[in-house]
Formats: C-alpha cells, structure tokens, sequence
C-alpha cells in the first residue's frame, strides 16, 4: 500500500480500536484536512484554487458536488450545514426554472445542451456561466431531488409549497426527457450515452420522492407546469428506471461502441450512498471496479479515460479542463494515443468502497467486511499528500496522474469532494468499531 504522508503512515494501522481511529481523526482536524471553504451562502466551490490553479474552473459551484459535501456534513452530525447548502441549491433553480419549464413544454430541443438546467454555475452571484458545457446531467438533478427529500423526511429540513413545486419541477422534467433512454453526460461531464449511473440515480430521487409524497399533505395538488404529479406517474418513470437498469447492469452503458463501457466507477455510488443497488447486482459491481480499475495510487474511473491522463500537462490549459470532444481532437491532431494502465487514479472511490464494505460489516458482522472496509480506509489515508508536495501536506487530492513516470496529484488538490467522502468513511469506522466493542 502507498502511503504519501509519513505522519500519517506511522497512525495507520491493520486493524483499529476508537482511540486509534479518533487520533487520527484529531490529527487530521489539526492540520486542516477538512477545511471546507463555504460561501456565505451555503454552497462550496469544488475545489479550493490559488492563481495557477485557477484554470481549472473548480472555484465555481457544481450541484453534484456540493450534494455530496452536504450529505458528509449531514451523515457527520451537521444536518445545520447540510440544509443551507440544498435550501440554496432549490434557490438557483426557482431563479432560473425557465430551464425546466422550457423543456416541460417543449419549447427547446432537450439536445440543446445549453438550454438544458445549468448544473455548474457561480457560486456566489448564482448566475449561470456563459460558457459551452455539458449540461445534461440527470444525475446532478436526481441527487439535488433525493437529497433534498431525504431531508423534509426525516424533519431536518422544512418545506415550503414553493420549494415543493421546484421539485415537482424536475419530476415533471425527468418525464418530458424519458429520462431511462436519453443520453446524458452523467458523473464525468462528458461524451452523451444511455448510463446506468444516471438513470439509477434519478431512480433513487423518484423512490424519495415518491415516499415524500406519501407522506406529506402539502404533496396534494401537486404540479409540474401541465404535469400532474400523483403516484400513478410516479410508479411509470420508477419503473422504467428500474426496467432500463435491469437490461443495462452490471454494465455502465451497452450502446455500441464508442459509447459502450462494461465497467465505470460511478455505479459505486449507486450502491452507497443512494442504496439502488443492493444483493448480486452490487456484489458484481464492487468486483468489478477492484478487478478491472482499482489502481497502487487510486482508482480509474474507467478504461482509456483521457482525463489527467500520462503527460496531461503538455496539453494547453484552454484544451485541458473543455468539452471531452475538444480534448479527444487535440489528443487525434497530436497523434497521442491513450494506452491501458495511462489513466488518472483518482481519491473519490476507496472512501466509498470502505463506506460500503462498513455497511456491509455493521448488517453481517463479518470480520471479512471489517478488514476490506479498513483496508479501503487506510488506502485513503494512504492518497493524503506529504509535506513535500507542492500543495503542501494532509491535502486530499481529486486523482493522482502519470507525470513522466510519476504518480503526483493533480491541479484540483485539496478537492472537496475527495475530502468528504473520506470524511465518510471515517465516521463509518466509528460506527463499525462501535458495533464491535
């Protein structure tokens, strides 16, 4: 195992007791590893940025991200900051739902990526940012719908009519795009396909939905636009989600090539924290991503990805962080070709697959769950930088790529991302060490 930080590497250990765990816990609060910059407003910014980092765009807001740093927050025993982040994120979508309802009514064409729901904008004016991106992202939406659900349901959030209409917004426009058959850019904002990773997470939202509106009286009424929202549409676009699913799984997409991919990633998220996937289905999963793309530093997010790949730095900044298109051209007129084994790992999924193996242990109380969760902890302790790297030390970065012959981290280092999921599997120790005493 590759540890960067030895002061770090000399806490890790094989096996944990709490008083272990909570040192390292209190190492890492020392020295800052779970600063998250937020905005006045509630939202964070992807990535914290100094001036030659600033290219790569992550000082703006993307929806996905910010769901996932509210969910740490919230699964860490701050619902407070949770709340603030989601209440902000309805506010920019009930400024700009003219996105939604345009779509709803048919008055734009859904592949005008442009004029679909903005899901990376400014953070801090919430305004929409004037440049071509790849906005067909059902899974941004369909985590904004599931988490903001899961919320007034368990009564750490308090709802409004209006903020329910904006909800019942997006169900109607899940619904207007036959959201189990269209092509989306999905997690890696890149090149549209059918994938299961964005249909299971609109699933998961609807599911939510669904029980939000069994449960709640406001729910009565309910409109989306000229949508009427009751359980007989609910149950059609579940069901179709889940059909599609069923045809598509363990797989990611099985269109035909190029757009075919067997293994990806972003399905581990499916099975935590969304729970879509339970049993065969979520076993193969998790073998597959340790089989085919876990690496010694991280893990890919799938085969021949381009993204931070070998010598990603010869490639100008305009080129690196654009549409993935702009990217493969460049990579075509500079005769570069990508080779198996070139990809970025990235510091996003061991805390997810400890995250999942945790659950596993705390249903099962199988020591075998509790060595593979502890393993895939210290495989994340182990990503932390060193003192020596150029970002400084206890930094989580997004992805450690191929710089000549060296893994180094990558420009979006500390991603907040990265630290919240690590955040996450740290309290999932706590609670399997718990269980175990």
């Amino acid at each position: 195992m590759i540890i960067h930080n030895e002061t770090i590497g000399q806490l890790i250990r094989p096996e944990y007791s709490l008083s272990d765990l909570e040192g390292i816990i209190t190492l890492l609060k020392q020295q800052k590893t779970f600063s998250f910059p937020i905005l006045e407003n509630g939202l964070f910014p992807a990535a914290e940025v100094v001036s030659n980092t600033e290219y790569t765009g992550y000082g703006n807001v993307w929806v996905r991200d910010n769901i996932y740093l509210a969910y740490a927050h919230y699964f860490c025993g701050q619902p407070e900051i949770a709340v603030k982040t989601v209440t902000t994120l309805i506010q920019f979508f009930k400024t700009h739902q003219s996105r939604l309802l345009n779509i709803i009514d048919g008055q734009v064409d859904k592949n005008e990526i442009m004029q679909r729901p903005h899901i990376r904008f400014n953070g801090n004016s919430l305004e929409e940012i004037d440049q071509e991106w790849n906005h067909a992202q059902n899974d941004a939406l369909g985590y904004l719908v599931w988490f903001y659900c899961k919320l007034v349901r368990e009564e750490k959030l308090k709802t409004n009519i209006q903020e329910l209409e904006i909800i019942s917004l997006f169900i109607a426009y899940f619904d207007a795009i036959n959201y189990w058959q269209d092509e989306d850019s999905g997690h890696w904002e890149e090149d549209r396909k059918i994938e299961a990773s964005s249909i299971g997470v609109v699933v998961a939202a609807l599911i939510e939905f669904k029980r939000l509106f069994q449960e709640l009286p406001l729910t009565n009424n309910l409109k989306g636009n000229n949508t009427v929202i009751d359980l007989e549409l609910l149950n059609k676009l579940i069901i179709q989600g889940q059909q599609e699913l069923d045809k598509i799984l363990p797989a990611e997409c099985i269109q035909e090539l190029p757009k075919h991919r067997r293994y990806d990633s972003a399905l581990l998220f499916l099975i935590y924290p969304l729970h879509i996937i339970k049993g065969k289905i979520a076993e193969q999963i998790l073998k597959d991503v340790i089989e085919n793309l876990q690496g010694d530093y991280g893990i890919r997010r799938y085969l021949k990805d381009s993204f931070w790949c070998k010598n990603y730095k010869d490639i100008p900044p305009e080129i690196r962080t654009t549409l993935s298109t702009e990217r493969e051209q460049w990579f075509k007129d500079n005769n570069r070709e990508l080779q198996l084994g070139e990809e970025a790992q990235w510091c996003i999924f061991d805390p997810i697959i400890s995250a999942i193996f945790g659950l596993k242990f705390q249903q099962t109380r199988n020591n075998n769950d509790l060595q593979q969760q502890t393993h895939y902890l210290n495989r994340s302790l182990g990503q932390i930088t060193s003192s020596n790297s150029p970002f400084g030390g206890f930094k989580c970065p997004e992805l450690y790529y191929l710089e000549k012959e060296a893994y180094v981290p990558g420009d979006a280092t500390p991603l907040l991302w990265t630290q919240a999921n690590l955040k996450v599997a740290l309290e999932m120790m706590k609670r399997s060490l718990s269980m175990n005493n």
